[in-house]
């Protein structure tokens, strides 16, 4: 299964949730690039559109190589294997860094809109794909902080193993693809896999948000 693009993978996405439509609650994306797909989705549920910031800590040697993840609110997720032989003090210092950044990239992105309130109530949450599923995993526990009734987690495509261990933290996963084979990276299962800007998480936000934007089609 391939997407053309992030909209693609977003229309798919909605359609799998449309059984949602008319409950209340809220749609939390991954920026960036869960964005373009959280939007869809809201506007197909007629729900609001926030974020939950994750950040990758990269392993010292590899930085593109995932190790652990931290959120806005200092939720972590770690590969247990990998950091127990590192340095506390570096590991300590990178965490710190990173969860600066996403509490900087919230202020930036949300600005000083209203938090929807989800306890009790819906909360989906939504990115372009997993890999290690690590960010995914740090953005699950901040939800759960959140006390949603009924937390769902849905994506376009996910290694089936890493689609296993994170469904058990949530309350329903839902994907277009779980590939026993997978091919190695989300961007794979794109033709198009641009970058998102911030300008468009932002102008994302401001559409879906706006009294009008989230309207059920």
């Amino acid at each position: 299964m391939y997407f053309t693009d992030r909209v693609d993978a977003g229309r798919r996405l909605a359609a799998l949730l449309r059984k949602f439509r008319g409950q209340v609650g809220a749609v939390y994306a991954l920026p960036r690039g869960g964005v373009p797909l959280g939007a869809e989705v809201a506007r197909e549920l007629g729900l609001p559109l926030d974020i939950v910031t994750a950040r990758k800590i990269g392993h010292p040697d590899s930085p593109e190589y995932a190790i652990a993840a931290v959120t806005e609110g200092g939720e972590l997720a770690v590969n247990r294997d990998e950091i127990e032989h590192l340095d506390k003090r570096w590991f300590d210092r990178a965490v710190a860094a990173q969860r600066e950044e996403a509490q900087h990239r919230r202020r930036a992105y949300y600005g000083k809109r209203t938090r929807p309130d989800v306890a009790g109530k819906l909360a989906i949450v939504v990115d372009d794909g997993i890999a290690t599923g690590l960010t995914m995993e740090a953005a699950i526990r901040e939800l759960r902080q959140y006390r949603p009734a009924h937390l769902v987690l849905a994506v376009p495509v996910a290694p089936a193993d890493t689609a296993a261990r994170l469904g058990r933290l949530v309350d329903e996963f839902i994907a277009v693809e779980t590939p026993v084979d997978y091919l190695g990276a989300v961007g794979a299962y794109y033709a198009d896999f641009e970058q998102v800007s911030d300008a468009e998480v932002i102008a994302l936000l401001d559409q879906v948000n706006r009294p009008e934007g989230a309207v059920r089609r």
